[in-house]
């Protein structure tokens, strides 16, 4: 039988693109967002489940979780990719409503679809979580952003060390600049969504005896290394 695997941010940018790559080689697929529209568009393209719900409630996490296992009899993968960037600050101008917003989509999120995933993924499942290069480096006024990533990153080596003696694979993603809707102004000279995603497919489908602990790859303009 195909690989199952559920998808948060899945309704643009490289969300997207992984679902309409991985669904072309058979996998099923959960696509999740909170764009009812997007979510309808890319049911009718690639045949994939779809379920409209707001990450940053918790108990809509744990609900995804539940709804993913039963409808694809089974989560082989879980892809943490639904983020936020929407508050560039200094830290004197920090909000605790946005610091707030921030911290439950990016690292609760992740952090509660993770711990249902190892209380019933079995031995040869795989965990990805995309982080960022932000997390690999420091940028003024990316303090929300990237602390929320750090944590993220922080999470994600933890889980690596207690799903190793389990069988379950843990990858930590880091792409850099990627041309989507993410950002407010185009670059052309950013990866383009699918090239972006094609990496997270290669991590996905690695040989069973190999796990890529940490992928991290930038578009070539990019310096922040």
């Amino acid at each position: 039988m195909s690989r199952s695997v559920l998808i948060t941010g899945a309704t643009s940018g490289i969300g997207r693109s992984l679902v309409v790559q991985l669904a072309a080689r058979h996998w099923r697929v959960l696509a999740s967002g909170r764009n009812h529209d997007a979510l309808a568009s890319l049911q009718v393209e690639t045949g994939c489940e779809v379920m409209a719900v707001d990450l940053s409630d918790s108990s809509a996490a744990e609900q995804l979780f539940e709804m993913a296992w039963n409808r694809l009899d089974g989560v082989d993968v879980l892809v943490n990719g639904a983020g936020m960037n929407q508050r560039k600050v200094p830290v004197e101008e920090i909000e605790v409503p946005d610091w707030e917003a921030h911290m439950a989509l990016n690292l609760r999120a992740p952090m509660v679809l993770c711990r249902e995933a190892m209380r019933r993924m079995p031995a040869g499942g795989h965990i990805l979580n995309v982080v960022s290069t932000i997390a690999l480096s420091s940028q003024a006024n990316y303090s929300i952003y990237a602390a929320s990533k750090y944590g993220l990153l922080g999470f994600t080596n933890t889980l690596r060390k207690e799903a190793q003696s389990r069988g379950i694979k843990v990858t930590a993603a880091f792409p850099g600049g990627t041309d989507t809707a993410f950002r407010t102004e185009e670059r052309l000279d950013y990866m383009r969504p699918d090239s972006a995603a094609l990496m997270l497919v290669q991590a996905l489908e690695a040989p069973a005896d190999v796990v890529m602990h940490e992928v991290v790859y930038r578009p070539m303009v990019e310096t922040n290394f």
